[in-house]
């Protein structure tokens, strides 16, 4: 694996990466690759035979003590050739001491456990196809929530501030987003957008399930229903029932797992993940 070369993404290497999550069917954003770029520009790697990419991974620095790893591909006619741990210890070398999470295919947790990682919990991704819905009272549209009021909120379901990337994910082309606001404080919030195959939901998080279904159905409502998915922890019952509920079934699993400790979350909060590649 010596002649692999790895090196930084450049801004549109990023692409790659989302291209080949997408060819593995994880069913990327068709404006992923533009708000993962502005957590960490240094934080995506490729490798590289021959000036051809044979390797992807992100390890994303949110902060000096958490980072993300994601986009773990070796391309498929590469693979077995030791080109993977080659592109993963440069990952792991970019957190530096930063404890470091993921969301892994299931049979890969042993490879992860040994590289340090232990399982927190399962997320379960639910998809199928849904009417849409009676838009219901009470609900604005996320962009007239401040900011701050959102990325304090999102403090309580994620282990580092990353108010860039909330704004570009709020305000990129193909994203809606709807939020509640009960006795002048946010109590529920999401977005919705386009992806190469239906519409992902994610964020999606509130105070209960009585107000995540509420701006479960906005969100509905302004894609006009279709094909959905929706990735949920699984130890929060409440959001694997209101996913059945809906008549979701499970589609995929991945396994939440972190090097360290990490502070107190709010999972009883999070009824649909942000995204598997980056948290």
């Amino acid at each position: 694996m010596n002649d692999l070369r790895i090196r930084p993404m450049r801004p549109d290497d990023i692409s790659i990466a989302v291209d080949w999550a997408a060819a593995e069917g994880w069913n990327p954003g068709f404006a992923d690759a533009a708000c993962f770029a502005t957590v960490d520009p240094q934080g995506f790697f490729i490798g590289e035979l021959d000036g051809a990419p044979a390797a992807t991974v992100s390890c994303v620095n949110y902060s000096d003590h958490f980072s993300f790893l994601g986009f773990y591909i070796v391309r498929a006619d590469l693979r077995g050739r030791g080109y993977g741990l080659g592109i993963w210890n440069a990952a792991i070398a970019h957190a530096g001491p930063r404890v470091i999470g993921l969301d892994g295919v299931v049979a890969q947790q042993q490879n992860y456990r040994r590289s340090g990682f232990e399982l927190a919990y399962a997320n379960v991704r639910y998809g199928g196809t849904v009417a849409a819905p009676a838009v219901p009272s009470g609900v604005v549209a996320l962009t007239e929530i401040p900011l701050a009021a959102v990325a304090a909120y999102d403090a309580t379901v994620f282990p580092a501030p990353r108010t860039a990337f909330l704004r570009a994910w709020i305000n990129a082309p193909g994203h809606s987003g709807r939020a509640l606001v009960r006795d002048g404080a946010l109590a529920g919030w999401g977005v919705i957008r386009a992806c190469r195959k239906g519409h992902k939901i994610g964020p999606l998080v509130a105070d209960d399930r009585a107000t995540a279904e509420v701006v479960l159905s906005a969100l509905l409502a302004s894609v006009g229903g279709g094909e959905i998915f929706l990735d949920v922890p699984g130890i929060n019952r409440d959001a694997v029932a209101l996913a059945q509920d809906l008549g979701l079934t499970p589609v995929f699993e991945t396994a939440r797992m972190y090097t360290g400790a990490i502070p107190p979350l709010r999972l009883e909060r999070v009824f649909g993940v942000t995204t598997f590649e980056l948290g």
